[in-house]
């Protein structure tokens, strides 16, 4: 069986739980990482480079897209937010399994890029509950809100093109589920086509 780790995207509306999904997850696998973005914004107080974000000037940013070095990558208020393909690369060849946590349209450059990628979908159990989640927060207005509501319904609606669904009904639940789904996929065809190909190449 391949060796290699598991490049996993991670997507989900927001209020979902992906973030609190993957924390618990995470404590418990201590081969899976979290992709580590990088970003041409100016670093916030708190925050350290190469934890919360590789923070590069937009030139260098920029040289990375020219040479592949982004597997995928987005521009939000006049920033560059995207996945450095180096450290994956590195991560995955070691054995680790590599989650990135991402939107939609990100999501689909990293399919297209690699089609092996294992990618799941965190659904929220009803869209009233995602309010519930959202209002909870207590950090949106009512219409901050249903803009967020709205931007969900466009997102669930791509959840088919997704491998797996994860319903975030309870948390530990969820996170066992996200481990049942990396443990399957480790044996799956798509992703042991090489180990495939070397034992006919035995033969």
């Amino acid at each position: 069986m391949s060796k290699k780790g598991i490049l996993v995207v991670f997507s989900g509306p927001s209020g979902a739980g992906k973030g609190t999904i993957l924390a618990e997850y995470l404590r418990r696998s201590p081969k899976a990482v979290c992709s580590v973005s990088a970003t041409t914004r100016k670093l916030r107080p708190g925050e350290v480079d190469g934890v919360h974000y590789h923070f590069v000037t937009r030139e260098a940013f920029e040289e990375m897209i020219r040479q592949g070095e982004v597997i995928e990558y987005t521009e939000y208020n006049g920033n560059y937010y995207g996945s450095p393909a180096g450290p994956i690369r590195r991560q995955l060849e070691e054995g680790r399994d590599v989650i990135l946590e991402i939107e939609v349209k990100g999501a689909q450059q990293v399919r297209a890029k690699f089609p092996e990628a294992l990618s799941i979908f965190v659904m929220p159990p009803t869209f009233e509950e995602l309010r519930r989640r959202l209002t909870g927060r207590g950090t949106e207005n009512e219409e901050q809100i249903r803009a967020r509501l709205q931007t969900a319904r466009v997102e669930v609606a791509m959840a088919p093109d997704y491998d797996y669904i994860v319903v975030n009904d309870v948390v530990s639940e969820a996170a066992d589920r996200l481990g049942y789904i990396i443990e399957a996929a480790r044996c799956s065809r798509k992703f042991n086509q090489e180990f495939i190909q070397d034992i006919l190449s035995q033969t």
